[in-house]
């Protein structure tokens, strides 16, 4: 449950640093954004190949003891 709720947060972050780059006119300042928003759907795309892992080892363990 806890990478999933990383993940809902990872999310809401890109949304929020997406949205105030079109807010802002400050070159260094949206450069800066646009380098957090990079990072971000890095950490977004690594946690969500760690939560499908873990539900396919959770679906793989369900079937294991039927």
């Amino acid at each position: 449950m806890e990478i999933h709720e990383m993940l809902n947060f990872k999310t809401l972050c890109l949304a929020q640093s997406k949205m105030m780059q079109g807010l802002v006119f400050d070159r260094d300042l949206k450069k800066l954004l646009q380098k957090d928003v990079d990072m971000t759907i890095r950490h977004v795309r690594q946690l969500q190949g760690l939560y499908e892992k873990i539900r396919l080892s959770e679906d793989g363990g369900a079937h294991a003891g039927e």
